[in-house]
């Protein structure tokens, strides 16, 4: 089977398995989802979300964040690890979007790459859940996910979201990248991949290698 054959035969089973698969972190404001995906990184959805649920009551605004005590806002976000630099990234991000955006979250890539904490991944998830400008997030599930399937044979995220650019089409951009998040946590597991119940497997590189 040729790769875009395979390739439409994966979007499509997605489709069924998951039409409504949107951005698992909980935000109401563009401000928060910027700031529950930078607490993302190397932590779980799941433990972000407990965390932000008291967080956004407490601090509302990019003013908030920046206003805050360094020691109190890593405390506040000491369960999704690496507290102190995700506290520090967010001060001074809540500054830099005061000082050069008028408060708000900007809406292009090279803007976004231009806050602290913010990168390739993160600013898709902005561009593709806040401004309807398409994306592919490359998170631990993508990654894996997209190597298995044979679309890629990268590990860097950028690159690998490259590859991906060239093979979904572009309007397919942020609601595939969510797909692979719920089948990465449903079937296409990291330890335990259950292949023999994947739909997806005939059309994958590495179950029809592992099913021989």
């Amino acid at each position: 089977m040729r790769k875009k054959e395979a390739v439409n035969r994966i979007i499509e089973e997605l489709d069924r398995l998951y039409p409504d698969a949107g951005c698992s972190l909980t935000y109401q404001t563009p401000l928060q989802l910027l700031i529950a995906t930078q607490l993302a990184a190397q932590c779980t959805d799941e433990r972000v979300n407990i965390v932000t649920k008291d967080l956004f009551m407490k601090y509302k605004s990019a003013e908030d964040f920046a206003n805050a005590d360094l020691k109190t806002l890593e405390q506040d976000i000491r369960s999704t690890g690496f507290y102190r630099n995700k506290a520090r990234n967010i001060k001074e991000c809540c500054r830099m979007i005061i000082e050069r955006y008028s408060g708000e979250v900007p809406g292009s890539m090279e803007e976004l790459l231009t806050l602290p904490g913010v990168g390739r991944k993160t600013a898709n998830v902005i561009l593709g859940n806040i401004y309807n400008i398409p994306g592919i997030v490359v998170d631990t599930h993508a990654k894996r996910l997209s190597n298995r399937l044979g679309l890629t044979k990268e590990q860097d995220p950028t690159k690998i979201e490259f590859d991906l650019m060239k093979v979904i089409p572009r309007e397919r951009w942020t609601k595939f990248s969510n797909q692979l998040v719920f089948h990465g946590r449903a079937v296409c597991k990291a330890i335990k991949p259950n292949c023999e119940e994947c739909t997806i497997m005939p059309y994958c590189v590495y179950g029809r290698k592992k099913l021989k």
